[in-house]
Parts: C-alpha cells; structure tokens; sequence
C-alpha cells in the first residue's frame, strides 16, 4: 500500500480522547473536542438532536453514501444515594466490570459544575478489620464511594453540592508504552474514533477523495444501545467501527484488524463482509474473521431503528473489553488501512 499512515498523531488523539471524560450520557465536551478536530481539517461537522455527531466527506460520486459509525460515549457511573456516612451508592452506565471498579480512583461532577476526587471501595475495604475483606462479592450493592473530602454524615455531603444523578468518571489510567501498546480504560471504542480521526488526517494530507461521499456518524449512546438509531437517511450502507473481541475460542489479537460476521444480533451483510475480508488478505494485512458471542453494535442499533441500510463491523482488536484494557498500535492501523481501502477501492 502507497499511503503513511501518521503514526504521531494516532497516538496523540488517542491519549486525548482516552483522558476526556465522556460516559453515556455525557458527551456534549468530548463532541466540542471532535468537532474542532474535524473542521480543522477542513470537513464538514453537525450535531444530531441526541448529540451525536456526522462529519461528511464529499466523494467523486453521490450515488451511494458510506457510514462509518464509532461511539465516543463510555461506560461510567452515576450517583444513586447518600449513605448515613456520607459516601456515595452508585448506578452503573453500561456494562463495567464492576470487579475491576474495586480501589479506582474517580471524580464526581455535580450539576453545577463542581468536581470531587474520590475512590471505588468495597463496603469491607481493611483486611485490618474486616474477615470478608478479600471474598466479599464485588457489585454495586457491597460497593461505595468514598469522598475526599471531610465529610461523615448525608447532610455533609449534601452540603457539597452532590446529590442522585450526579455524574462520576471513572480515572481511565491511559498509558501508551514505547513498544506500542495502549493501555486504558475505554480504548473501547475511542481506539475506533481515533482511527477515523486518522483517516481525516490522511485523506487532508494526501488530498485524498473517497469514491462515494463518506459520514462518519459519532454516536453517544452506544454504551446502553441506541446510540445509532437515527442515522442519516441517505446512508446505504455502513460500517460499524468498534472493538474486535479477544479470547475462547477467537482467532483476534492485539494487532488485528477484527472482521466480525456475526454478533449478538445476527449475521452481518455478506457481500461487505466477503469485500472487507477480501480487501484484508489481498493487501496482506494482519486481521481476523471472527464471531462475537457476547455483543451488539451502532450497526445493530441503526437496523432496529428500521434504517435501510447494509451492514457491516470492523475493529482494532482489543483485550479484557470493559475492564482494563489493551490494545497495540498496529491493531489501529490494520484498521485505518481498511477503512481507507474500502472507501477507495
């Protein structure tokens, strides 16, 4: 393939996207952030009602129009109640695992704008003084919030300014090593959003124009299922950009660019699927053809939502999805490359 990929500034938008806050629910910044990204480029940008996002990349032909769909929106958690002691119940924003919550630090924000430090604990949380300390079942009913602050009753908390519904961000502990890995919370699916941010700067640098006008749609409900139901009504057909699954019986690594077939909600479309695998081994890149036992994606929103679209989902292949997760830089950029084969093929 004669294109270079930017290797700097997929790992630049990366880390600044993994450190923005923006769980379901919460993504009218981060969408500030994409906004400015690509009419910096030069692309076209508009807000949905909902709050997503479509950036258009005019192509030679208007006889078709491609989608490409990633979600900006992450899991998180919400403010439930006080406790007489003043810590904080909380409610969970899609499918953490909540295990992994256990000793994380976080930052509630209240709805004034107000933002405290504070750390996900057990309900046992001193092997000094608690027997279950180690065995206690690690879920949002034996778990709190402890709040930095000087605080030991609900009417100090109150007083801080937090109450229910109150947003609370998980710290994503982003960190990208020098041999190329990615290591953050939520790299699903802002990994995605970082390649077609990639695919804006190659095709603004390289003056590159798709064959068929081109809407990145950038969703911000994914994370609790709706995030694309509304698409825009010219989309024939789109490609769902999200994480590959890693494990069992997968064939997925770190470094692939994951071709899913099927997933929780069906098979997806034959002849894109057969193209995009086709596209992978004739340009010899790293992918893998697999089958998502456990999933559902802004493709799948967009056909519940009665689009009339075809359907297809692709990904940087990523490891221990909604805990702490992993992935490598060649993962990203299998995935560019695709995307920039189908779009000119």
């Amino acid at each position: 393939m004669n294109i270079e990929i930017n290797k700097k500034y997929i790992f630049k938008v990366a880390k600044e996207l993994l450190e923005f806050n923006s769980p379901t629910g919460f993504c009218f910044e981060i969408m500030d952030k994409i906004k400015k990204i690509s009419e910096d480029f030069g692309y076209q940008f508009e807000n949905t009602k909902k709050g997503c996002g479509i950036i258009t990349i005019k192509g030679k032909s208007n006889e078709e129009v491609i989608g490409l769909s990633a979600h900006v929106d992450t899991l998180g958690s919400m403010v439930r109640s006080i406790t007489p002691q003043g810590k904080l119940k909380f409610t969970l924003l899609g499918g953490p695992i909540v295990p992994t919550l256990d000793g994380e630090y976080c930052t509630i924000r209240t709805r004034e704008g107000k933002l405290y430090s504070g750390t996900f604990l057990s309900t046992s949380p001193a092997a000094h003084v608690f027997e279950d300390s180690a065995t206690k079942i690690r879920d949002p009913k034996n778990m709190e919030i402890r709040i930095d602050e000087r605080v030991s009753s609900k009417e100090e908390t109150e007083k801080l300014g937090i109450c229910a519904g109150d947003f609370i961000f998980i710290d994503p502990k982003t960190t990208i090593t020098s041999s190329g890995f990615i290591k953050s919370r939520f790299i699903d699916d802002k990994g995605s959003v970082s390649c077609l941010m990639g695919l804006l700067e190659l095709f603004k640098r390289e003056n590159i124009v798709p064959n068929f006008t081109t809407k990145i749609f950038i969703s911000t409900y994914e994370e609790v299922g709706h995030g694309s139901s509304y698409i825009p009504e010219d989309i024939t057909e789109m490609i769902s950009v999200d994480m590959g699954c890693i494990g069992d019986d997968l064939s997925c690594t770190e470094y692939d660019v994951s071709i899913c077939a099927k997933d929780s909600g069906g098979p997806y479309d034959y002849n894109m699927v057969t193209d995009l695998v086709n596209l992978a081994k004739n340009n010899t890149l790293d992918y893998a053809v697999d089958i998502y036992p456990m999933y559902g994606s802004d493709v799948g929103a967009a056909l519940k939502g009665g689009n009339n679209i075809r359907g297809a989902l692709i990904g940087p292949g990523v490891s221990a999805s909604h805990g702490m997760e992993r992935t490598h830089y060649n993962a990203l950029e299998n995935t560019l490359k695709l995307l920039y084969l189908y779009l000119t093929r």
